[in-house]
């Protein structure tokens, strides 16, 4: 769970004991003012939150392999929970602290600073490959050869056959037959010719890059661990509207809570295809190298741009534009959140009061733009 000031994360153990930890969160803004400014705080946001997920995913690992090879006991006693972690932005004001069973063997404080870093940094670059060769580059390779194929495009095949024969040269001999790679190179490079991205082509390769990320959520609903992380992605936006109701943080007030919340990161996703249609329309090139690389620098740009919207969305007096953006995510986590059981609620519950134990007691309301 995330606040504006701080993060959280908890862990039911084999034994049913929660354990937890938590943490302030860099200022960021403080440091670097310009990070302040509209769709810059986007770009910044996004890149810290990556890094908290896999912050988060290591230290869960830990717990669980930590546990598998101690046999011994370790003593437990009541103490105010803490737990470190990432979880998804809300409206928030406050909570109760509470008193759950912890270990009371204390670790370092550099613990999760210990062999996560480098992977941290592992996980991003090799997530930052892969997504931007199966959305980026994959979609505007398949649309230009789809537009070449179709006859939308002159292709250099289609643009030699159109050259006036000499009639009067000397009858050349029959060419020999070519190697196959030799045909399957010129094919590919008749199909690597650039094409001038238009709206319609930026509507398809949008369109193709939102398909991919469908079939990739769809195909990860249907593994079990995968479907129970996304239990606790349900669990987590019922006990912020819990919480954004003025109700008590309790699993009967949770449990017939709304799955879907609008500021969610799936909206976010479905808000990123939309904006990136629009941009790359406005910003293209007659290179395909070109336009494959300006789609990587704008990366940051569409996920500011997307930020913002989703801050705009989530206020009541924002215009029906904006709601609209946001709606496809609203249905899309009817995929990426799953309806939560009591206890995973109340790992939810814990996790986001003792995120809220580390914000500022100001007596003002917390907000933050996504849930």
């Amino acid at each position: 769970m995330r606040t504006p000031n701080a993060y959280a994360i908890a862990i039911r153990k084999a034994d049913g004991t929660i354990v937890n930890t938590s943490a302030r969160l860099p200022k960021w803004g403080e440091k670097y003012p310009i990070l302040k400014l509209p769709v810059l705080r986007g770009g910044a946001l996004l890149v810290q939150s990556m890094g908290l997920g896999i912050k988060a995913l290591n230290y869960s690992a830990n717990e669980a392999f930590a546990e598998a090879e101690q046999a011994e006991e370790v003593k437990v006693a009541l103490s105010p929970a803490v737990i470190e972690g990432e979880g998804d932005f809300a409206g928030l004001t406050g909570a109760v602290p509470g008193l759950f069973p912890v270990p009371t063997q204390k670790r370092s404080k550099d613990e999760l600073k210990k062999g996560t870093t480098g992977a941290a940094v592992g996980s991003i670059i090799f997530a930052l490959i892969f997504n931007v060769l199966l959305f980026v580059a994959a979609p505007l390779l398949l649309t230009n050869a789809l537009f070449i194929g179709a006859g939308w495009a002159t292709s250099p095949a289609a643009a030699t056959s159109t050259t006036a024969p000499d009639t009067t040269a000397t009858p050349a001999a029959e060419p020999e037959q070519q190697a196959w790679y030799t045909n399957a190179w010129s094919t590919v490079r008749t199909y690597l010719h650039p094409v001038r991205p238009s709206v319609a082509f930026n509507l398809i390769d949008g369109l193709i890059r939102m398909t991919f990320f469908l079939i990739m959520i769809f195909s990860f609903s249907l593994l079990k661990d995968i479907r129970r992380v996304f239990q606790y992605h349900g669990a987590e936006h019922k006990t912020v509207f819990t919480w954004e109701a003025g109700l008590p943080l309790t699993v009967e007030n949770a449990r017939p809570q709304p799955r879907q919340h609008p500021r969610c990161g799936t909206s976010f996703l479905m808000v990123v295809m939309l904006v990136a249609i629009i941009l790359f329309s406005v910003i293209k090139f007659d290179s395909l190298l070109l336009n494959f690389l300006i789609r990587i620098a704008l990366m940051p740009v569409v996920a500011g741009l997307s930020y913002e919207i989703i801050r705009l969305s989530a206020k009541k007096e924002s215009s029906w534009i904006f709601k609209l953006m946001t709606r496809p995510g609203v249905w899309l986590q009817n995929i990426t959140t799953q309806e939560p059981d009591d206890t995973q609620l109340e790992v939810a519950i814990e996790a986001l009061k003792e995120s809220l134990k580390l914000e500022p007691q100001t007596g003002e309301p917390l907000t933050a733009p996504l849930s």
